[in-house]
């Protein structure tokens, strides 16, 4: 579904998934799925409490599910999900979970299908503005009016300042191999800011970042490093492919294949701009939790 595409149609570039995307998230999650889920089981308090908060017989919808850790959480409600990883799907679907593989940007249901939805974690993989902002129009879209999003992203006002030392800042180095090097928005200057490099409609492989600077300080947009160690069964076939390919590295000190994840991450204000165009939904809450901004949209008409 990530390559869904209808030319001619305004804004249907938005639903092309760029490069970036297909190389630093979809394959690396798809690589890394099983010990990925492996690591995801806590529940982040804020999240259960807003899904044990809704009215019994509710439908959920869990754009970008993941492993499928909030699938089912609330007894009392329905869940479907759904991730663009089609390993992760089977990870959910082998719990008993309904669960199908969809892009966040292009979701799979009919508008006003769910009593609520939830997004965590995925806003933040997306590489341009304007795909953020389809996403959440998507969400809104397939809820009923009255119905409440849940959406949380990465914040770059980190509560551990050391771990946004162990991330990799996008430079035009790391621009230069994503974006075609034909490209005449690529520039050898090393002070261009992301900010200033415009999102192209012919291929969606540039990027738009709000209050993207030059400085680490000032940064939004990361490699983020996961670690598979050398022992995990996937790494004998995906990872070598990818070792080869070089989406992947070996850490003979960390014994792990090193994968790079991109984070578009979220400066102060930045979400509630992002969601302030929206003529069907009005910010219900919203609260900074365990380094993430998170908001609550509720659909108004």
């Amino acid at each position: 579904m990530s390559e869904a595409r209808i030319d001619g149609v305004p804004g249907s570039h938005v639903q092309s998934t760029p490069e970036i995307e297909k190389k630093y998230v979809h394959s690396v999650y798809d690589a890394i799925a099983p010990h990925f889920s492996s690591t995801r089981f806590a529940k982040w308090p804020k999240v259960s409490v807003f899904l044990n908060s809704l009215p019994m017989g509710s439908l959920v919808l869990d754009a970008g599910c993941g492993n499928g850790k909030y699938l089912g959480l609330n007894p009392n409600c329905f869940f479907i999900g759904c991730d663009i990883s089609a390993p992760l799907v089977n990870i959910c679907a082998d719990g008993g979970h309904e669960v199908l593989v969809a892009d966040a940007v292009n979701l799979p249901y009919r508008s006003g299908y769910g009593d609520a939805a939830i997004s965590i974690a995925v806003l933040h993989h997306l590489s341009t503005e304007t795909r953020r902002k389809k996403a959440v129009e998507e969400l809104v879209r397939v809820v009923k009016k009255g119905g409440l999003v849940l959406i949380t992203v990465w914040a770059r006002e980190q509560e551990d300042g050391s771990l946004v030392k162990k991330w990799t800042p996008l430079t035009d180095k790391y621009l230069e191999e994503w974006v075609a090097p034909s490209s005449p928005q690529i520039r050898s200057s090393s002070s261009r800011s992301l900010e200033s490099i415009p999102e192209t409609e012919e291929n969606g492989h540039s990027f738009s970042g709000t209050g993207n600077g030059s400085s680490v300080e000032e940064q939004q947009e990361f490699f983020v490093p996961w670690h598979l160690p050398y022992h995990r069964a996937e790494v004998s076939g995906a990872s070598a492919s990818a070792i080869a390919s070089g989406l992947a590295k070996k850490d003979d000190k960390k014994g792990a294949v090193v994968y790079n994840r991109y984070y578009h991450v979220f400066s102060e204000g930045e979400l509630e701009r992002l969601v302030s165009g929206l003529d069907n939904a009005v910010i219900a809450d919203r609260f900074y939790d365990k380094s993430n901004w998170c908001i609550v949209l509720e659909k108004t008409s």
